[in-house]
């Protein structure tokens, strides 16, 4: 019986219907609700508190790396963005745009921003005159649009959060480099913060961005095998430059084009991150991203009771702050322990302290944590000083759990070797491969073929560390192959 109809938990399996538990918990665990303007969210705090902990987290590795924030329009003139081609073909169907305002017709219509690659090269055409003024380290953190026919909380929304990072530079090499260290960004803090481990490597032409020389993504594997473009860096050489007047005075006196990068993530994390560690439960969160990390539930009966565990639990709070742990305390009396319990469970709270009168009485408190180890006990009871001392340790055990339980997933979904024709890969895919590893000889035919065959497609062109041991010698479409690809199905 599904759990959906009659189930203790409410939740539809995730082995019945991945899609409605994912819709389920993302509401159950109030991460997000539907909103009455057509294809968008609204972000509701626990899940808007995950997406500010990614937000810092994000915003100091950027920093470390020498990248201020800066914040360009909202809207974008029509003729910005039709100016490099390539660019608004790719766009083009997503545009909302704006043609009244005051009470009028405007002259030129506005685009509200699906990228900002126009409006902000052409501001860095006015600030650089120099290679002194390079390079040029800015990021935007906001919000985009693009009109989305079907719409996925967090997945797929026509308006999302994120930050977009715009690079100028003096040399391709040095542009080169940029993407590339902000791939490796995304990696380190998709690794340690979010333990959703992710393949990298460089997009093929078919699926790179509008406008770039080439792009380089990150793809996770999701719990359904699907896979999820987590985040792009794109190398756009000297497109924009041209098409904005973008230059500088080199070192010998000579005018020359800017090298520009551009790269992003968004709120999509949140659903990644709900996919990669959710379970019939409800949601898991990393403690890294968890707003409150220990939820400390008193137990109590009566005001004479309440009063005295309230005391406990508020010195428990103030003793894991003042260890660096994000602690609360919940203070319904006129809810149930269970009802509690199942609601931290529900939003995915790593870590929970029970705390009743004969706790109280033996010195005690009873410490849950939301993903124990095989065989672990669900439950603990340990001393108020043991409580606080060992918080740290079993949050970061957590981590490094969710981590690895979320890497052996992955490699044990994941298909290497010799793949001999598309109905091979097609049988892989539908028996159970989410990363399927083949051979391709650059052919975009192939492909095309593949994709309409199977729904897979190219996610990456992997890097030197995710690729076979043994590379494959023969195309999936046939003949002998020009480098390795890893192909999935994707959301």
């Amino acid at each position: 019986m599904s759990k959906r109809k009659g189930g203790k938990r409410g939740l539809t399996p995730r082995a019945e219907d991945f899609s409605a538990w994912y819709n389920e918990v993302v509401q159950q665990a109030e991460l997000a609700d539907y909103s009455p303007v057509r294809g968008s969210m609204v972000i509701r705090p626990w899940g808007y508190g995950i997406w500010e902990n990614m937000q810092r987290a994000l915003d100091d590795m950027f920093k470390a790396t020498g990248h201020q924030n800066a914040y360009f329009p909202l809207l974008i003139p029509m003729s910005f963005i039709e100016r490099e081609k390539e660019h608004v073909e790719g766009f083009k169907p997503e545009l909302a745009v704006v043609t009244h305002a005051g009470g009028k017709e405007l002259d030129e219509p506005y685009v509200v921003r699906p990228t900002s690659e126009t409006i902000i090269y052409a501001m860095y055409a006015k600030w650089v005159q120099s290679y002194r003024d390079l390079p040029l380290l800015l990021n935007q953190w906001g919000n985009v649009m693009r009109w989305e026919l079907r719409t996925r909380l967090f997945l797929r929304t026509s308006e999302f959060l994120w930050q977009e990072g715009h690079t100028a530079h003096a040399t391709a090499e040095e542009a080169e480099d940029e993407a590339r260290m902000i791939l490796g960004v995304y990696r380190r803090f998709m690794e340690e913060w979010i333990a959703m481990p992710p393949l990298t490597g460089l997009k093929s032409e078919a699926e790179k961005f509008a406008g770039a020389v080439r792009s380089y993504a990150c793809e996770a594997l999701m719990q359904d095998r699907k896979a999820l473009q987590a985040g792009t860096s794109h190398m756009l050489g000297q497109n924009f430059a041209r098409q904005f007047g973008l230059t500088f005075q080199n070192e010998e006196g000579r005018e020359e084009y800017a090298w520009n990068t551009s790269w992003g993530v968004s709120t999509r994390l949140v659903g990644g991150m709900v996919m990669t560690h959710g379970d019939d439960v409800g949601l898991v969160v990393p403690p890294k991203l968890a707003p409150t990390q220990v939820m400390v539930v008193p137990i109590a009966r009566g005001d004479d009771q309440a009063a005295a565990v309230m005391k406990k639990g508020d010195e428990i709070v103030e003793g894991l702050r003042g260890q660096g742990v994000r602690a609360a305390i919940d203070r319904r009396l006129h809810m149930s322990p269970g009802a509690k319990f199942f609601e931290w469970e529900r939003k995915g709270v790593p870590v929970r302290v029970e705390l009743g009168p004969r706790d109280l009485a033996r010195g005690e408190a009873v410490v849950a944590v939301r993903v124990n180890e095989d065989g672990a006990p669900r439950k603990e009871a340990m001393s108020d000083a043991q409580v606080v001392a060992g918080m740290n340790d079993r949050l970061d055990a957590l981590q490094a759990r969710l981590l690895e339980a979320a890497i052996a997933r992955r490699e044990a979904a994941t298909h290497r070797g010799e793949v001999s024709s598309v109905d091979e890969l097609g049988e892989l895919l539908d028996s159970g491969a989410g990363f399927v590893h083949s051979g391709w000889s650059g052919d975009p035919d192939v492909e095309a073929r593949v994709k309409d065959a199977t729904r897979a497609t190219i996610r990456v062109i992997p890097g030197e560390e995710f690729r076979s041991a043994s590379a494959p010698a023969r195309c999936v479409g046939g003949g002998s192959a020009q480098m390795e690809v890893v192909w999935a199905r994707a959301y």
